[in-house]
């Protein structure tokens, strides 16, 4: 075992581990020191050529740009266009009058409305919309920060139109999406049953109502779970967070109606329904271009990639690699798609929806350094070689217990980058070259990569940041990581022992 230069390929992980996990310097800064020192690395410890070096960091910056960058300015676009308009005020003012049930109010707002926000926007808005909103209805900042934190986990791995699981494929050059997402629906099942259950305990942790949080978590998990698998396998990677949020919506209003005490005289406002559908008209949109867009219509779908596709090709290193643009069926142009047409249906001007788009994009500056910089530093370290060099260790190391590392593997990914997708972008090609091995199937250690980072999203530094920004908490995010940190252990060790017991 050469153990200098499994020193070299270990050298951008611990490097970015110090960066932002003990210097505490920005993810941009710290994700472009990193590709400079693997750059390095790979011309005089891996021999990479110059050349082949040039074409790395071209063939990186396209896949950073299509489809991962393109998404997430028009998920945070479509967030941003819906705050212009003040048709957000009108969905959480929706919310937080459906009922007067303590759980019930908890869990519609984080599980339901927040998994929506995160499986169409993500990046933020999942724990800032639903922590403010329960800060409005009375609940305490630690504790709106926590439930929301923890709720923005599962989600995460199918946030942003699916963006996570893209990503990893991308990496680990694994075509069909479906059966990857199936994996990754499979190994988060009990979680979503789990995490709906201890967010109505925070809630409500009495005995009386243990039987109430028991039945209603149960339900709205199996709920979940069918939703999201029977989204990835008949309609597309980009939906599960999506449906799989508006059928908890659904289940839960189902259930507070059902559930609601006979002797409750409160009055809830509420608005009329063609307010309430001119509000939902971006996300709405969005929703039916994606659908109408996905392989459910197989044919359709297959005619607008044959009419408007980018095929662009590179050789590095003997290797052919290939970008393919399709720019009618891409999740960044359906996104722009629903925003800008549902923007004009709610009052807004095609001139003011561009000047929310142009500050959408100064908005995210710092996103594109560092998103392009860890795929064009994971693109370095795989085409050079640094990745098989770890992955050959790693599996040596661990052996046949190596499955129970690989979610908190995924999980360091996300706590230092705060992201499911970076993390799918640091350790995918990893987790797949390790599963190859050790004899198991790399798109199941990849799923096991993504749910480990959604675990890693509750105790992520920058999604702390959110949280204590929303509740006006700066200067406890000590406190709220030392309270969420638990919740996260326990996470993991439930994802390692699935992807352990029914791996590939």
């Amino acid at each position: 075992m050469d153990y200098l230069a499994i020193f070299l390929a270990l050298t951008p992980v611990f490097l970015l581990i110090i960066l932002l996990g003990f210097l505490k310097i920005s993810g941009d800064k710290s994700a472009l020191y990193t590709l400079i020192v693997t750059i390095l690395l790979a011309a005089f410890g891996f021999k990479f050529s110059t050349s082949s070096i040039g074409l790395s960091i071209v063939y990186g910056t396209l896949k950073a740009i299509f489809p991962i960058i393109l998404i997430i300015i028009m998920a945070i676009y479509s967030y941003n266009v819906l705050v212009y308009t003040k048709k957000m005020e009108v969905l959480k003012f929706q919310f937080s009058n459906i009922s007067t049930d303590k759980s019930i109010q908890v869990l519609l707002l984080t599980w339901g409305f927040g998994g929506l926000l995160e499986g169409m926007a993500g990046f933020g808005t999942a724990v800032a919309i639903p922590a403010a909103i329960l800060i409005g209805l009375g609940y305490k900042p630690l504790f709106s920060a926590l439930v929301s934190l923890l709720s923005n986990s599962v989600p995460t791995a199918f946030g942003a139109v699916g963006i996570p699981v893209k990503a990893v494929a991308i990496e680990i050059g694994h075509t069909d999406l479906q059966s990857l997402g199936s994996e990754v629906v499979f190994q988060l099942s009990p979680l979503m049953i789990i995490i709906p259950f201890i967010i109505v305990f925070l809630t409500d942790p009495s005995i009386k109502s243990l039987p109430k949080n028991i039945a209603l978590s149960l339900v709205v998990g199996a709920v979940s779970i069918a939703v999201q698998y029977y989204s990835v396998i008949y309609i597309g990677i980009e939906t599960p967070a999506v449906l799989g949020s508006i059928a908890s919506i659904i289940v839960i209003v189902i259930w507070a109606k059902l559930t609601a005490k006979k002797d409750d005289n409160t009055i809830l406002e509420s608005k009329s329904s063609k307010e309430i559908m001119n509000a939902w008209a971006v996300y709405g949109l969005i929703l039916l271009f994606i659908i109408g867009t996905s392989p459910l219509f197989n044919n359709f779908r297959t005619f607008l990639q044959s009419i408007a596709a980018t095929p662009i090709e590179l050789t590095i290193n003997g290797s052919v690699k290939t970008i393919k643009i399709f720019w009618l069926t891409d999740g960044g142009v359906l996104l722009f798609l629903g925003s800008v047409i549902g923007g004009l249906l709610q009052g807004a001007k095609l001139k003011e929806l561009l000047g929310v788009l142009g500050k959408t994009f100064l908005q995210l500056k710092k996103t594109y350094i560092t998103v392009t910089s860890l795929i064009v530093l994971s693109t370095i370290m795989d085409l050079s070689g640094m990745i098989v060099v770890l992955g050959t260790a790693i599996a040596t190391a661990t052996g046949t217990f190596y499955p129970l590392f690989a979610p908190a593997i995924g999980c360091l990914g996300a706590f230092l980058t705060g992201s499911d997708t970076s993390s799918n972008i640091l350790f995918g090609k990893l987790q797949a070259h390790v599963a190859q091995q050790i004899g198991g199937e790399p798109s199941w250690f990849a799923a096991a990569n993504t749910v480990g980072a959604t675990g890693g999203k509750i105790i992520s530094p920058q999604s702390i940041a959110i949280a204590t920004s929303a509740c006006n908490q700066q200067g406890k995010e000590g406190e709220i990581m030392k309270k969420a940190l638990p919740y996260a252990i326990f996470y993991i060790i439930v994802a390692s022992l699935m992807v352990y017991f029914f791996g590939k």
